[in-house]
C-alpha cells in the first residue's frame, strides 16, 4: 500500500518526497495498520503534533490524509476526534487519491470508506527496493476469524486476472528486479471469485512458464483451510518458486481452532505438514500462533506446544491474543489475563528458537545459491542473500558487484534465524 501512495503520489501529482521532518510538506500521509492492539490510538498521538500544527495557523495549508486500515476501521469516527484531518480513505480508494486531492483544494473534507470493486491499478508504485518487489494477487478476505479484523477492513476477496499480475512481474523484470512476491491475506483463496475460477496453482503455473529465468518467486500468505496438493506440487516441481510455505496454524487445539472458526483441526494440519515433507523434503515451513485466545486452558496450549514439537517450524511468528474492533472474540467474558499470556508467549518463543537453530543447522557444509539483496548493516564488509528456503546468509562481499546477483555460498554457520558462509 505504501508503495502505491509514493506512486500516486509522485507519478499522478508530481509530488516529492521531503527529506527530512523539518522541511515544510505539502502533504502528509498516515498508512495505517490495524492488526495489532492500540493501533488506533498510536495513530491518533502520531497526529497530535500535525493537528496542531494546522490549529496554529502555521501549516494551515497542509493535506492531512490518513489511509489504511485504521482509516477503513474509524470513518468518520477520526473526523469528529480529530477535526484538522482532511482525508480518511480506505486502502480500496488509494488508486483515487489525486481526485480527492482535489476536492481537498476546493476546502472539503473526505470520508471514502464504502466497500467497492478493486479496479486494476495503473499508476506505478515507488518500490522500496531495487532487487525483489511485492506483488498483490488478491485483496480481502471472506473467513471471518473471530479474533481478525481484516476482513471488516480490507473487505471482501477480489483477485486480480492473471494476465495483468505477469504483465506487472515483466515490467519488474525489464526495470531490473529478479525476485517477486505474491502477497494475498488468503492467497489460497486465488480466483475462487472470477468466472471461469481459476486456483492460486494456476497462477504459479502461468507466471512460472512465462517469467524471466534468472527471476524467482515467493508468496504469502496460506489458509490451511483452502491449501492443496496442487500448490504442494508446484512448488516442489516448478523451478522458479521458492521451496517455502507459510502456513499459519494460530493453535494447536481443535476447541479453540473451532472458535476461532479456522476451519480445520490438529490432524488436518499435521496431514497437510506431513504431505509438504514428502514432496519437498528441503523446503521451509513457517508459521502465526495465538496465545491466550479466550478460553484457552493450559491443557489446550500444550496442544499449541505439542503440535511445534512435530512440525519445528524454520520461523514462527508469535502473538499474545488482543482485542480486536469489530471481531466476535472481543465480546467474549472468558478472556486470559494478561500474565498468563505473557507466560505463555514466552514459552512458545522459547520454543521457537530452539527449532529455528536446528532448522538452521541443516545447512552447515552445503553450498546453496542466494541472492544478493543488501549489505549486512552491521558488517559493512558482508552482504546479504536469502535461500531459496527463505533463510538470511551472510557473507564476505562488496555490495556494489554482487546486489541483484545470485552466488553460490558455502555454508560454514547456523544461527537461530540465520547462516554464514562464504563464496563458493
Amino acid at each position: 500500500d505504501t508503495e502505491r501512495l509514493a506512486g500516486v503520489l509522485e507519478h499522478s501529482l508530481g509530488m516529492k518526497p521531503v527529506t527530512s521532518k523539518d522541511e515544510d510538506a505539502d502533504v502528509v500521509v498516515f498508512n495505517t495498520c490495524t492488526i495489532r492492539d492500540h493501533a488506533e490510538q498510536k495513530v491518533y498521538d502520531a497526529l497530535g503534533p500535525y493537528a496542531a500544527q494546522k490549529r496554529s495557523g502555521k501549516k494551515k495549508d497542509m493535506a492531512l490524509i490518513v489511509t489504511g486500515c485504521v482509516a477503513q476501521q474509524e470513518g468518520e469516527k477520526l473526523l469528529r476526534r480529530v477535526p484538522e484531518v482532511d482525508v480518511v480513505i480506505g486502502p480500496q480508494y488509494v488508486p483515487h487519491l489525486k481526485n480527492v486531492l482535489e476536492s481537498v483544494e476546493w476546502g472539503h473534507q473526505i470520508v471514502a470508506t464504502s466497500p467497492m470493486i478493486h479496479q486494476e491499478d495503473f499508476s506505478k508504485p515507488i518500490r522500496g527496493h531495487s532487487v525483489k518487489a511485492w506483488v498483490n494477487v488478491i485483496y480481502g478476505c471472506n473467513e471471518h476469524c473471530t479474533y481478525c479484523v481484516v476482513p471488516a477492513v480490507r473487505g471482501m476477496e477480489q483477485s486480480r486476472t492473471m494476465e495483468s499480475l505477469l504483465d506487472e512481474c515483466l515490467d519488474l523484470a525489464k526495470d531490473g528486479f529478479k525476485e517477486v512476491t505474491l502477497l494475498g491475506q488468503n492467497i489460497d483463496a486465488y480466483g475462487r471469485d472470477m468466472s471461469p475460477k481459476r486456483t492460486f496453482a494456476d497462477l504459479l503455473h502461468y507466471l512460472n512458464d512465462n517469467i524471466p529465468d534468472d527471476m524467482i518467486i515467493r508468496y504469502v500468505t496460506s489458509h490451511p483451510r483452502y491449501f492443496s496438493d496442487r500448490v504442494i506440487d508446484a512448488v516442489a516441481t516448478l523451478d522458479k518458486v521458492c521451496e517455502c510455505f507459510h502456513m499459519p496454524f494460530q493453535a494447536g487445539d481443535d476447541e479453540v481452532l473451532k472458535n476461532m472458526r479456522r476451519g480445520y483441526t490438529h490432524d488436518s494440519y499435521m496431514r497437510i505438514i506431513q504431505k509438504i515433507r514428502s514432496k519437498a523434503p528441503d523446503a521451509s515451513i513457517c508459521g502465526d500462533v495465538i496465545v491466550g485466545f479466550p478460553g484457552e486452558t493450559e491443557a489446550q496450549f500444550e496442544r499449541t506446544l505439542e503440535l511445534m514439537e512435530k512440525v519445528k517450524f524454520d520461523n514462527l511468528n508469535t502473538f499474545a491474543y488482543s482485542t480486536r474492533p469489530n471481531t466476535e472474540a472481543a465480546l467474549w467474558e472468558n478472556q486470559v489475563p494478561e500474565d498468563v499470556k505473557a507466560a505463555r508467549l514466552q514459552k512458545v518463543q522459547k520454543l521457537a528458537v530452539e527449532h529455528g537453530l536446528e532448522r538452521s543447522s541443516r545447512y552447515v557444509g552445503r553450498t546453496v545459491r542466494v541472492l544478493v539483496e543488501d549489505g549486512n548493516p552491521r558488517n559493512p564488509e558482508q552482504v546479504m542473500g536469502r535461500t531459496r528456503q527463505g533463510r538470511q546468509v551472510f557473507f564476505d562481499g562488496k555490495l556494489e558487484d554482487l546486489k541483484g546477483k545470485y552466488a553460490d555460498v558455502e555454508i560454514t554457520e547456523a544461527r537461530t534465524w540465520s547462516l554464514v558462509g562464504q563464496l563458493a
